[in-house]
């Protein structure tokens, strides 16, 4: 007994000093994550359907997020987050990594790779039930996903050396935005045009020609009245024509991305919707490994993949998205429908797909939930364009920590 007494007391004393450099005066450290697993299955006509037990969308993650007070009502943060496959044996892929300094008053500003307010602020993956599920909208039909200039600034990935700023929710109005400038290209680890003598090189998508900066804004103002939780946003994206871009590819112009839409939910009842329009498509014509369901240990395109919101490159088109819910108990009943068109450019036809989607999302808990659900996606001028319909059959379970 004496021996496991003088056990426990140096274990304590060895830890006690951890905790007190993790706490510190004012600081705090929180260790978060998610982790989901799907059995999912995509049946493209006309092919042998493809399944797999994973999380090939992207949800599972985890990682630290830190406060300290500083006074004065400021603070410094600082959040470092990896995700990672459920079915596979990656052990993880950078997400957000950010150093940041907040106040109440003035809001947040954020600096290193940080999230869209596409994917997390105004609308996309935020009015999305089944976001990050093989159901999600983003790829499939009805939302933009991806920017490749911006390194992620759509609405599936996240953005490279920028910074973000927060307000504050002030008489229901907020916004936020990005900023990413123009030499960031440097970060880019594929370099498509080798320097010369007389040319300095083009490291990839990132970075708009002749140091311009890429940037998103966007804002939002919700209000309660007489129980009704009302709700519109919209935003703005520019992603600047790279170098490599312009000398490689027939592109002319930079991206612009509008979107606009809107939420209401009383008592049991929710709706929500969105539209965007692209013009020029640099960044929204390409779809993030997760938004296309890619293999998530090659990080490629297979026979599962698709990315339907996608736009002809160099061309215009438009999205939209629309969902309905209602709260049964622990329980939520969903359906959701979404539309992309791609106008026809001088080297690609117009396509367009619409989507359906049916499902359940059940709460087992706080943190725990259980979700499946169905989605049919419809293209046009499949004699033309080659592409298939698919149907999407779903089961799974996600726990927050």
């Amino acid at each position: 007994m004496k021996k496991k007494l003088i056990s426990l007391a140096v274990a304590g004393a060895l830890a006690a000093p951890m905790v007190v450099l993790a706490q510190g005066v004012g600081t705090n450290v929180t260790l978060f994550g998610s982790v989901q697993a799907e059995y999912a299955t995509v049946n493209k006509d006309g092919q042998s359907s493809q399944a797999l037990i994973g999380d090939d969308t992207g949800r599972s993650r985890m990682g630290m997020h830190v406060t300290e007070n500083l006074g004065g009502g400021l603070k410094a943060k600082a959040h470092v987050e990896y995700g990672f496959s459920t079915g596979s044996g990656a052990l993880g892929v950078a997400r957000e990594r950010w150093v940041a300094l907040a106040n109440d008053s003035w809001g947040e500003v954020k600096f290193g790779r940080v999230q869209s307010p596409f994917k997390d602020f105004a609308g996309g993956m935020t009015i999305d039930p089944f976001a990050y599920t093989t159901l999600q909208a983003a790829g499939s039909g009805g939302t933009m996903t991806a920017s490749a200039n911006g390194l992620g600034s759509g609405a599936q990935s996240f953005v490279n050396s920028a910074v973000r700023f927060d307000s504050p929710r002030v008489e229901g109005f907020s916004f936020a935005g990005i900023l990413m400038p123009g030499d960031s290209n440097r970060l880019d680890a594929a370099n498509f045009i080798s320097p010369t003598d007389t040319f300095q090189g083009s490291q990839s998508n990132s970075g708009g020609e002749d140091g311009e900066w890429d940037f998103q804004v966007a804002g939002k103002y919700e209000a309660q009245v007489a129980g009704h939780n009302l709700g519109v946003f919209g935003g703005y994206s520019r992603d600047n024509l790279s170098t490599r871009q312009s000398t490689t590819l027939p592109l002319t112009n930079n991206e612009h991305v509008w979107r606009g839409g809107a939420l209401w939910s009383f008592q049991n009842f929710k709706l929500s919707g969105q539209y965007e329009r692209v013009d020029n498509a640099i960044g929204a014509a390409t779809c993030s490994n997760a938004a296309a369901l890619g293999n998530p240990g090659t990080g490629v395109g297979d026979s599962r993949s698709h990315c339907n919101s996608a736009m002809n490159l160099g061309g215009d088109g438009h999205l939209w998205f629309a969902s309905g819910q209602y709260d049964w108990g622990n329980t939520s009943i969903i359906a959701q429908g979404g539309m992309s068109e791609a106008n026809a450019t001088a080297t690609a036809i117009k396509r367009d797909m619409s989507t359906f989607t049916v499902g359940l999302i059940h709460n087992l808990s706080k943190r725990s939930s259980l979700f499946g659900g169905y989605q049919r996606g419809m293209m046009d001028d499949k004699a033309v364009n080659g592409l298939r319909d698919h149907n999407t059959y779903t089961v799974g379970m996600r726990h927050n920590f």
